[in-house]
């Protein structure tokens, strides 16, 4: 299975993969910038909230309605006075009242009925009460459940006798009065002051101070009216009396916001302190909301609008302001875009507005009222938007009389988060394109240069180990210089070694012939001398020695001749295949006892060398094979045409080669001959002369086991044609 290889190249662009983390700590690191803008969003929230407290601190003119002095205040019961458009205009109409007029309009059903002839008293009979103040008028919007629409009688002394309203109220000085607004035909009403109970007209006069229109509707009637501000204390109730019957025209029910007999029943009524809106709005120049609460957390005064503040901090830096260039032109158009696309958010318009405006409640709210300031984050009321809130007490005689509310959006830190992380994304896109660049180059520069020393070692040896030509030194300083500096040296001791064996065998038989002849002469003539049995049996081992001693001589003196041969031979064309088979029957002769199977090409394969070098060649193999096989065996020789190359093979069965010595055979004085069964001294030469014979003619030799593992086969490749030297 082949491994999966990872080059050099591939590992550094790996490694320089790890500077894309860069951007996830840069996006770590302006997360915790934006949690320190928050925190300082928080503090400076507070300290707005604190100072607007502190303005309201201890002047008890400004809570000392009734209202928020009360100790608890009961829902429904004590009145809150809504801030309207100045628009408003009393005609039973409520098209000119704010959109959200039914989310803000209080029920009034069964608990607070104050009188009803029936028990069963239905849901439908209810009806629905807001009250706004707009341009020195308190107006008052009713929508009535009335399934029998009962008016006056036209002429009628009694305006009790309807379908009607009661309106008690104390004016600013304190003193109690009530008044009767009856349903006439036609939209319109007539309003009376009334003094006690209604059995005598004379209880009752006309009055023009409050101004009222009625419309039907599909449930009853609306009903709106108007109250100068300045007529109204700080107490109020209203009450809607029901006529169902024509005929005895009694009154069946009475629902109410309180009892409206007395001023002791009355509710409250909260009005928005106009002295407060002016204070906050003084400091409320600014981007933020700010609610002013009494200790009900009813809202006494509100200013800024949340959804128009961004929530950014005057400052010097314009990040709106457009440059030109190219560098401006990609951030803007490419760059941009694709951050927004798939990393940032952008901020959205969003809308906040609390679930009931006259009263806020929160968990900052509560902390503020039990005298601590607390910032609170929440989501927006459409949820687009996180709010800041932040609320700080206001303390009246070392009691807690309300609360400052000041609220700020988050688009602010936001945008400058996404301002910060352009910048980054920007700056860090350029450093990892350069160091992408840098490390590519240095990668592929590494890459080629151990590629071009992997080369020369690769072409420095060749297969059979012999060095065929030096390493080029680099004149680099670092390790790689170093490594080929090295791999030089050493290539080149290796070379002066491999020289010193090659010579080895030459000069051995150079130095040896000499005294070889010397003993061999003795011996020849200490023989010729008569000597008893003994002496003679030791002469006759010492002349076998030494004519052993001389067959290797002759053997070493027979590799050395054919190099030098070699170097000064002709090359003549001569037809390969007709060599081989004419060699092939001299050998069928001198070995009778072995089989020889030819198979060679039927065209004629002309070559360019030396033919008596390759009967040389063919001399050695064809002794080897027959050394190594048994008599009978077959010994197989082919010759076969590859393109420009003849390919010649000899195989014989026999005992297989070593591992890892196939190559080794090919070098001088190596001989895998069991040196127990030898007749005569083998050196290993054969196989080296047949290399340097192949070599001679620029072909490649190789000798391995065979596929059936049954004996070897030696493989030689021959160029056909003209020999080019290189």
């Amino acid at each position: 299975m082949q491994r999966f290889k990872i080059g050099l190249r591939v590992k550094i662009i790996i490694i320089a993969s790890l500077l894309l983390t860069l951007p996830w700590f840069g996006y770590r690191f302006v997360l915790e910038m934006e949690k320190l803008l928050r925190q300082g969003q928080e503090q400076t929230l507070i300290g707005t909230a604190r100072a607007i407290a502190t303005a309201l601190n201890e002047r008890p003119a400004l809570f000392s309605q009734q209202a928020s002095m009360q100790p608890q205040m009961q829902q429904g019961r004590d009145l809150y006075i809504y801030d309207l458009p100045p628009t408003i205009e009393v005609d039973g109409q409520f098209a000119d009242w704010p959109e959200d007029l039914p989310t803000k309009m209080q029920y009034y059903g069964q608990p607070f009925v104050l009188f009803s002839k029936r028990p069963d008293l239905r849901t439908e009979h209810g009806f629905y009460l807001i009250l706004g103040s707009a341009q020195q008028h308190i107006y008052g919007a009713l929508k009535v459940n009335d399934g029998h629409l009962i008016t006056r009688r036209s002429g009628s002394l009694r305006a009790d006798r309807n379908d009607h309203l009661t309106l008690s109220l104390t004016t600013p000085d304190g003193t109690f009065e009530r008044y009767l607004i009856a349903l006439e035909s036609n939209g319109q009403t007539s309003v009376w002051q009334i003094t006690d109970e209604l059995d005598s007209p004379d209880l009752y006069s006309p009055s023009a101070l409050i101004q009222a229109r009625w419309q039907p509707s599909n449930t009853g009637y609306d009903l709106e009216f108007s109250v100068p501000s300045d007529h109204l204390g700080q107490k109020l109730a209203i009450a809607v009396h029901q006529v169902d019957q024509a005929t005895s025209r009694d009154v069946e029910r009475v629902i109410a916001t309180s009892n409206p007999k007395s001023e002791r029943t009355l509710g409250t009524v909260l009005l928005p302190s106009p002295e407060i809106e002016r204070i906050v709005q003084g400091m409320g120049h600014s981007s933020s909301r700010i609610w002013v609460l009494d200790r009900h957390q009813r809202v006494l005064a509100q200013s800024g609008d949340i959804r128009h503040s961004d929530g950014v901090w005057a400052t010097s830096i314009r990040y709106d302001e457009t440059s030109e260039g190219v560098q401006s032109w990609i951030e803007e158009h490419v760059l941009r875009p694709l951050y927004y696309t798939f990393l940032l958010d952008k901020p959205e318009p969003f809308d906040d507005q609390p679930p009931n405006p006259a009263r806020l409640q929160g968990v900052h709210i509560d902390q503020a009222l039990h005298g601590r300031g607390y910032a609170h984050w929440r989501p927006s009321s459409d949820g687009k938007a996180m709010i800041l809130s932040a609320a700080y007490p206001i303390w009246l005689q070392n009691q807690v009389m309300g609360a400052v509310v000041v609220e700020e959006s988050t688009a602010g830190v936001q945008t400058l988060k996404n301002r910060a992380l352009e910048q980054l994304f920007n700056v860090l896109l350029i450093i990892i394109l350069i160091a992408a660049v840098i490390l590519f180059l240095f990668a592929s520069s590494l890459s080629n240069r151990i590629r071009q020393l992997r080369d020369q070692a690769e072409q420095s040896i060749d297969a059979q180990g012999r060095i065929r030509e030096a390493i080029a030194s680099s004149a680099s300083r670092d390790e790689i210089g170093d490594l080929s500096r090295s791999l030089a040296d050493m290539v080149s001791r290796l070379s002066q070694y491999n020289h010193y064996l090659e010579n080895l065998s030459s000069r051995l038989s150079h130095e040896l012939r000499t005294p070889v002849a010397v003993v061999r002469s003795s011996l020849d003539n200490l023989a010729m001398v008569q000597h008893d049995e003994d002496s003679q049996r030791y002469i006759d081992r010492a002349q076998e020695g030494i004519r052993r001693l001389g067959t290797i001589l002759s053997s070493m003196t027979e590799a050395t001749r054919i190099e030098q041969s070699l170097q000064g031979a002709d090359r003549e064309q001569f037809a390969l295949d007709e060599l081989i088979r004419g060699c092939i029957q001299g050998y069928q002769l001198a070995f009778p006892d072995y089989e020889f199977r030819v198979k060679t090409t039927d065209s004629t394969l002309m070559m360019h060398g030396a033919p008596d070098f390759l009967a040389q060649l063919l001399d050695k193999l064809i002794a080897n094979a027959t050394e190594f096989s048994e008599p009978g065996n077959p010994i197989e020789v082919t010759l076969s045409q590859n393109q420009a190359h003849a390919q010649l093979s000899i195989s014989n069965l026999g005992p297989l080669l070593p591992e890892n010595m196939t190559n080794q055979l090919l070098h001088s004085m190596v001989s895998v001959r069991n040196q127990a069964h030898q007749t005569k001294p083998h050196l290993g030469l054969g196989l080296y002369i047949a290399r340097l014979i192949v070599e001679y003619h620029h072909g490649q030799i190789q000798i391995d086991n065979r596929d059936d593992r049954q004996g070897v086969t030696v493989s030689i490749t021959l160029p056909l044609g003209p020999i080019h030297s290189h």
